[in-house]
């Protein structure tokens, strides 16, 4: 008898160790994790609520949802969704930052319940959202301009003035104090009535003083763990933001494509970059958005044929990549910006697929994380078209070779330690490194190898 208690107690002890270990993780340590690191492998997309479907709505927006989860990416930044100005409106429709009213719909978007019932989907699929915040001017028909007129900067005859040539817009002068309360107060009413995900600023520093983002996010942080992304590129910024703007890779990139510029450039910016901005702070990296899409061209205007290969190198060699709303079905025309301008979704060169496989390998892969969260990229070449590196983080590797030209390069191996045979994960062919063998690449050819 004292024999089988000592037996059924060692049994009853077994079952509760191997439960223990068996346990698996609560969620709420799943859902403990904060940004930065919550988006540590996620790729941003910028949604163009206007443009999206034929009927331009936030509720036609929101049928996309399934197949952008699908398409794996995670942060979904909301081009600006309020009431947009008449007065001075540049085109029949106006400019998104042409802001009317912060706390309203623009009505030909829908409703302020189509927004929250987005947000909640969004949510539900595990997407977050971001919303593009204007803070830097307002449309001349705001009510701030005719009870807060000292809200505005004013020339030397004391008339509210505006910047370049954005007639539609009047500039705020942020030095006063009532202002940058006001402003704050406004986004506060997304963060607590839609359960926004953070903030995309535009013109982050541009006439703006960094003390209002540091006296914004003490005061909207503690609701809500927040992301926040800088339309600026500029080190300081990262006092108060996540991510900022990496505007002169994007252009240097376009200069490359052209043969202005080389491979060796391209490593000279990023080791320029990292010694800026350090290792931690996102860098977001594009080859277009709504600006340089409507503005300067599309991808393939810009870059040719060389398009993917650029977009490969975004994703994996530097940055915090985005696609921008018809990116990843080849969006071939520079839409309208004022105007209705609808994107066409048929793909017909087939690239969700590529677009697809991008995002799932820097979500798969450690040593692509933004940020710090990533390894640093190492260059492992010296060849003047092709940028070849190789990144590592923890017990992950990738190595991409990229010809960053319309013309046959050789590849040559200078690093040793690399040395081995890989599998490309695009195509799944094999390849053998060797520091005393040339690698031939096809025009605008990229290669990327994984290593675990």
């Amino acid at each position: 008898m004292k024999n089988y208690k000592i037996t059924i107690f060692s049994l009853l002890a077994l079952f509760t160790l191997f439960s223990a270990c068996e346990k698996p993780t609560p969620k709420a340590n799943i859902d403990s994790i904060t940004f930065p690191e919550r988006a540590a492998g996620m790729t941003i997309y910028e949604v163009n609520i206007r443009q999206y479907t034929q009927e331009g709505t936030i509720k036609a927006f929101a049928e996309h949802l399934p197949r952008l989860k699908d398409l794996g990416v995670e942060m979904l930044w909301i081009m600006p969704v309020q009431p947009i100005g008449v007065e001075q409106r540049k085109g029949s429709l106006g400019s998104y930052y042409s802001i009317a009213d912060y706390t309203s719909i623009n009505p030909e978007f829908g409703t302020m319940q189509d927004f929250k019932a987005l947000v909640k989907q969004a949510h539900d699929l595990d997407l977050v959202i971001i919303l593009d915040w204007v803070p830097n001017h307002t449309a001349w028909d705001h009510p701030w301009i005719t009870s807060h007129p000292e809200y505005y900067a004013k020339d030397s005859l004391g008339n509210i003035t505006y910047e370049a040539d954005w007639n539609d817009i009047a500039l705020l002068n942020h030095t006063n104090e009532g202002v940058r309360q006001a402003m704050i107060e406004e986004m506060r009413f997304w963060i607590t009535e839609t359960d926004i995900d953070g903030f995309r600023c535009d013109h982050a520093a541009h006439e703006i003083p960094l003390y209002f983002w540091e006296e914004a996010t003490a005061a909207l942080d503690p609701i809500k763990d927040l992301f926040w992304l800088a339309e600026w590129d500029e080190p300081r910024l990262h006092t108060s933001f996540h991510a900022s703007y990496s505007w002169e890779l994007l252009h240097l990139t376009e200069h490359v494509a052209k043969g202005e510029k080389t491979a060796h450039d391209i490593d000279e910016f990023i080791q320029k970059d990292l010694a800026r901005y350090g290792k931690n702070p996102f860098r977001m990296t594009i080859t277009t958005n709504h600006d340089e899409n409507s503005w300067a061209g599309t991808v393939f205007e810009r870059y040719g044929e060389g398009h993917k290969a650029f977009a490969t190198f975004i994703f994996t060699a530097y940055g915090f990549p985005m696609i921008y709303s018809g990116q990843e079905v080849g969006l071939d025309k520079r839409l309208l910006f004022f105007e209705k301008d609808t994107i066409s979704w048929e793909d017909p060169k087939n690239l969700t697929p590529f677009y697809k496989r991008l995002v799932q390998l820097k979500k798969d892969n450690e040593s692509l994380w933004n940020g710090g969260f990533g390894g640093t990229p190492k260059r492992i070449n010296q060849d003047e078209w092709v940028y070849a590196f190789s990144r590592e983080k923890n017990s992950n590797q990738v190595i991409g070779i990229i010809n960053m030209s319309g013309a046959p390069q050789d590849f040559i191996l200078t690093e040793p330690a690399i040395s081995g045979s890989y599998e490309d994960v695009f195509t799944g062919q094999a390849f053998t490194l060797a520091s005393d063998e040339q690698l031939a690449l096809a025009p605008w050819q990229y290669l990327i190898f994984e290593k675990n």
